[in-house]
C-alpha cells in the first residue's frame, strides 16, 4: 500500500512540476494558474503523506492526541522550507535556456541550503517527537518522512533536465 501510494504521489508531482517549465514562457495568468495547481498538489501530497504516516505509525489514542499537533507544526515549518525549493525549481525552469555559471551556482546553493534546512528541522524535532512517542516510533516516523520526501524528490529530479555545459 505504501509503495503504490508513494508512486501515485510521485507521478502527480512530476506531472505538475514539469508542466511548469513550458508555462514559464506563457503569460502571467498562465503562470498564476500553474502556481495554483502546484499549491493544490502540495496540499494533496501533504494530506496523502499524513495518511501514509498514520497508517504505518500505528499510534495509540493517547500517542495520537499528542503526536498529531506536533506533526502539523513540523509540517508547517517544512512547508516554509520547501517553498524555497519550489522557488528554485521554478527559477531554474525559467532560466534553463539562458543559465549562466553564476545563476547555476546560485540555484545549486539554494537547493543545498534547503537540504540543510530540512536536516536541521528534523534534528530539532527528534527530541520533541520523542517526548510524546517511544524511540522506535520516533525513528519510524522520521524514516517514513525521509522516504516519502526522497521518493518525491527522486521523481522530480528524474524529470528535470541537468545543467548543460
Amino acid at each position: 500500500m505504501l509503495k503504490r501510494n508513494l508512486l501515485a504521489i510521485s507521478v502527480v508531482t512530476v506531472m505538475i512540476l514539469t508542466s511548469g517549465a513550458p508555462a514559464q514562457q506563457a503569460a502571467s495568468s498562465d503562470q498564476s494558474k500553474v502556481d495554483q495547481e502546484i499549491d493544490l498538489l502540495r496540499k494533496d501530497i501533504r494530506s496523502e503523506k499524513k495518511q501514509l504516516i498514520a497508517a504505518n505509525l500505528q499510534l495509540t489514542d493517547t500517542e495520537a492526541t499528542k503526536f498529531w499537533p506536533i506533526y502539523d507544526q513540523y509540517t508547517a515549518e517544512l512547508v516554509k522550507i520547501n517553498d524555497a525549493k519550489y522557488a528554485a525549481l521554478k527559477e531554474y525552469a525559467a532560466n534553463y535556456s539562458t543559465l549562466t555559471d553564476d545563476k547555476a551556482l546560485s540555484l545549486g546553493r539554494q537547493i543545498l541550503g534547503v537540504d540543510d534546512s530540512v536536516a536541521q528541522l528534523r534534528l530539532k524535532y527528534v527530541p520533541i517527537v520523542n517526548k510524546v512517542i517511544p524511540g522506535k516510533k520516533t525513528a519510524l516516523f522520521f524514516q517514513l518522512d525521509r522516504r516519502l520526501v526522497m521518493m518525491i524528490d527522486l521523481q522530480v529530479a528524474a524529470e528535470i533536465p541537468i545543467v548543460q555545459q
